[in-house]
């Protein structure tokens, strides 16, 4: 199992960055795909047509998400831990990602910088 972390700066503000990360409907603004998502702790969530599933553990409005993604069956869940920070006029997104299968943790870390972060840099660097 391995972790990974790192900072990505997002040029909206926090309030955005959370809602474009919460809202089924902005999450299909900026990736495309349709989303089942929702703030409710304990509630199960799916990105990418599927290719993403977990359940949401936390919230705080604004500021953090924290949830579990599944990948089979594992001993001790994989927590994705995503904290907002203000920065000037934009956000330090601090992703947190725990208990990565080693077999899975290339295509994780390509999905983090590309798909998912890269995707949401462009989407507000076109606004």
């Amino acid at each position: 199992m391995k972790n990974y972390k790192k900072y990505y700066i997002i040029p909206a503000p926090p309030e955005d960055v959370y809602l474009a990360l919460t809202v089924p409907t902005t999450i299909l603004l900026w990736t495309g795909e349709d989303a089942v998502m929702s703030t409710v702790p304990g509630s199960e969530f799916s990105l990418w047509g599927g290719s993403i599933e977990g359940k949401n553990i936390e919230f705080v409005e604004g500021k953090k998400i924290v949830q579990e993604w599944y990948f089979g069956e594992q001993e001790e869940p994989s927590i994705v831990t995503i904290i907002l920070h203000a920065d000037k006029e934009s956000t330090s997104a601090e992703l947190r990602h725990t208990n990565i299968p080693d077999e899975a943790y290339e295509d994780m870390v390509e999905g983090w910088n590309g798909p998912y972060f890269g995707a949401l840099q462009e989407f507000y660097e076109g606004e």
